[in-house]
């Protein structure tokens, strides 16, 4: 979203609909190699109407067309930086109410614990990109991975967890 407004500011307002049906096209690709064929075929229209948005589109291709490489249940969310932003904007709306921090380290530690919550909240609530896919991305097949998974300790017949 944010590479498709920056090409946006780069033209004037007639040309925008265009740019972002080119753009459109690369991320709605079903492979890398479509997705690739996709830029340059844009990249070409665009170097005689658009030739800045061309050049900037020619630089930023590898990274544009990164998220094809993982597995296709994660594109849709690693083609998105709406989780990322949701993070940053929490962060700067918990430091907005303390105000003035009074060194830097304060700072970290109030962004860390964001983070390690945010991160805790992915692993237990709500999962962003789920098990099963993960497994596909860590080289590991949907049996390894539930080999790899924890298993509850026993219980006793007291019933309180038995410790090793």
């Amino acid at each position: 979203m944010h590479f498709l407004r920056e090409m946006l500011g780069h033209v004037h307002r007639g040309q925008q609909g265009m740019i972002a049906a080119g753009l459109r096209q690369i991320f709605q690709a079903a492979s890398m190699a479509e997705a690739r064929g996709v830029c340059r075929e844009v990249i070409v229209r665009l170097e005689g109407a658009a030739p800045k948005v061309a050049e900037i589109l020619a630089e930023a291709e590898d990274d544009l067309v990164a998220f094809y490489a993982m597995p296709a249940e994660h594109w849709p969310k690693l083609r998105s930086t709406n989780p990322l932003e949701r993070v940053n904007r929490e962060i700067g709306r918990r430091s907005d109410v303390v105000g003035i921090f009074p060194n830097d380290a304060a700072l970290v530690r109030l962004a860390a614990s964001l983070l390690i919550e945010q991160n805790d909240e992915w692993l237990v609530g709500r999962r962003y990109m789920s098990e099963g896919s993960m497994s596909l991305v860590l080289g590991r097949g949907a049996d390894e991975a539930a080999v790899a998974a924890p298993v509850p300790a026993p219980a006793t017949p007291s019933g309180a967890i038995a410790r090793a």
